[in-house]
């Protein structure tokens, strides 16, 4: 990650004095280019780093430099260790020595307001997060084989620049080059991920979230109050009649996974309108008793 990455140039910096951009290259991982955008940043910033060619060349710090972290206000310490202990909680991001060094340096330690475990996640699922993740920070292309909410499945090459957790699912946002577009790409449907060698240079795009979910048909659910707890779980608003029954108006794309998501409260719940889908799972649950026949 980036702002880690510049503490850890400043922390080589202070203590070495003198190294290069192939050294720092080489140690953090990246190009010697992203090293010196790096630099420029730090100098952006007011810290004194400059550097000097030649054979004894190399970047450098004034040495009298001494951190003053009065220069960073007590909101922007609590701002800077909240986000570095948040992203720490992600699968496989190492920043606890880096946590642990800016807690001693600006004298902290309110920082363990959040816990999140990720340790249900299988193997598989790991190993497309990781596979993700080094395709985004490196700006590397990455070959998925991936299956749409309606089924469908089909191999794509994308450009990913963002991963999203939203709705307790993991999303990876990517310039898709089949669709030439952007698309928002969840990782449970990636089925295999192979990071390839070719780089690429695409800014994250202005998209909000909400900007991406397709237009769906609003549908009305009457669901039992057995099924309370899921009401509060996946809705925000809903409606009680006169029985104690939830009612429930939601959008939702019509797909396969839609009469999935409404079987999956069995006989807890009933779709009132449209009638259209009434019937169309209807000769779902009708197939499916097929099977026990």
């Amino acid at each position: 990650m980036k702002i880690q990455r510049l503490f850890e140039i400043l922390y080589i910096l202070m203590d070495k004095k003198n190294v290069t951009a192939e050294e720092l290259a080489e140690h953090f991982e990246v190009t010697p280019r992203t090293i010196y955008r790096d630099i420029d940043l730090l100098s952006q910033a007011g810290i004194p780093v400059y550097a000097m060619r030649g054979k004894k060349g190399g970047i450098r710090i004034l040495d009298n430099f001494v951190f003053d972290k009065s220069l960073i206000s007590e909101t922007e310490q609590t701002e800077i260790m909240s986000a570095l202990s948040a992203v720490a909680v992600l699968p496989n991001i190492e920043q606890t020595n880096l946590i642990d060094k800016l807690a001693s340096f600006f004298k902290r330690n309110d920082t363990s307001w959040i816990s999140v475990d990720f340790s249900d996640w299988n193997e598989g699922q790991k190993n497309i997060f990781d596979n993700l993740k080094e395709s985004v920070v490196w700006k590397r292309t990455a070959h998925i084989d991936y299956i749409n909410s309606k089924g469908e499945k089909s191999d794509r090459i994308i450009e990913p620049v963002k991963l999203w957790f939203k709705g307790r699912a993991w999303y990876v946002l990517a310039y898709c080059r089949k669709a030439e577009d952007y698309r928002l790409f969840r990782l449970s449907r990636i089925k295999v991920i192979t990071v390839t060698d070719e780089d690429f240079e695409r800014e994250i795009p202005d998209i909000h979230y909400d900007d991406t979910v397709k237009e769906g048909t609003e549908v009305i659910l009457r669901i039992s109050p057995k099924m309370e707890y899921r009401v509060y779980d996946e809705f925000t608003e809903f409606e009680r009649d006169n029985d104690g029954y939830f009612i429930v108006r939601v959008n939702f794309p019509v797909d396969e996974w839609l009469f999935g998501y409404i079987m999956s409260f069995g006989e807890y719940a009933e779709v009132v309108s449209p009638e259209w889908i009434r019937s169309g799972l209807k000769k779902k649950i009708e197939k499916v008793l097929k099977n026990y026949s």
